[in-house]
């Protein structure tokens, strides 16, 4: 017999895969609209063509079902106070590329990441050895300054206990343009499918070798297939960051929306040693 709450955290997993297939499929609707839009400029007034990419993008976002941070409550409940600071000044960075960048990361070296974030700061040791390419890319995408004033934009909490960033866009569905291939899913620390609180790993579209530049940080112990590479371990003071922005809750009422907490990563930086 499957338990109730067995049943419970499977149909949240599910819905978690089912999400993250949904945002593959909305990059790759924007890419062609975005084809389309530079073919059209050259042929529509600039009013008019102003007007069509408005309604354009506002009906996309209204397609989505329950896509996380990016649907709008209509009635949005009551918020704990923000525990969180102003943003620092400066603009995020969406610059792409087209491929993963050259493997240059130092396998027998140590790494870590610092994100000095509106909440406090979340030091993070990465397992270079055992996720190479994905510790790579994010020394790259770090001094590239790519996370910079970027907002961490779903909390969930309910079925997974989890903070996702490291998307520039703020919607879900921004990427670094190249995929980065899925690491070190037989990792020790990932035992019966649970993703233990403290963990950093890569999100992805629920298909193999997906993931490009955005990451969730395990608050609590949450039951996930271990399909996530895991590349990294959150710091005692850092999930002391996590718990205030978890306590301050989600802005759907529904276990998986915008955390209220204003979560900006104001810098990310990567360090060897």
């Amino acid at each position: 017999m499957v338990s109730q709450e067995q049943r419970r955290r499977q149909l949240a997993r599910e819905k978690f895969l089912r999400q993250q297939q949904r945002r593959t499929v909305a990059r790759r609707k924007t890419r062609m609209r975005n084809s389309v839009i530079a073919s059209v400029l050259g042929v529509i007034v600039i009013g008019s063509l102003a007007l069509y990419t408005t309604g354009v993008l506002k009906g996309d976002d209204d397609s989505k079902e329950n896509a996380g941070a990016e649907v709008t409550p209509s009635a949005t409940p009551s918020k704990a106070p923000d525990p969180c600071e102003k943003p620092a000044e400066g603009k995020v960075r969406t610059a792409t590329w087209k491929k993963e960048p050259a493997l240059t990361v130092d396998k027998s070296a140590k790494y870590t990441m610092k994100l000095a974030t509106t909440c406090g700061d979340i030091d993070i040791a990465l397992k270079a050895s055992a996720a190479p390419h994905t510790v790579n890319s994010f020394d790259f995408l770090a001094g590239k300054g790519y996370f910079d004033h970027s907002k961490c934009h779903r909390l969930t909490t309910n079925g997974i206990y989890v903070l996702q960033c490291g998307d520039p866009t703020g919607t879900g569905t921004g990427g670094p343009g190249y995929n980065i291939p899925d690491e070190n899913l037989k990792d020790k620390s990932l035992k019966n499918n649970i993703y233990p609180a403290g963990t950093i790993a890569m999100a992805n579209t629920g298909q193999k070798n997906s993931g490009g530049s955005q990451f969730f940080l395990v608050y609590q112990d949450s039951q996930l297939p271990p399909s996530y590479t895991p590349f990294g371990t959150v710091s005692e003071s850092g999930m002391k960051v996590l718990k205030k922005i978890a306590d301050a809750g989600e802005s759907t009422g529904q276990g998986d929306g915008a955390p209220n907490a204003t979560v900006v990563i104001n810098k990310a930086t990567v360090t060897k040693s």
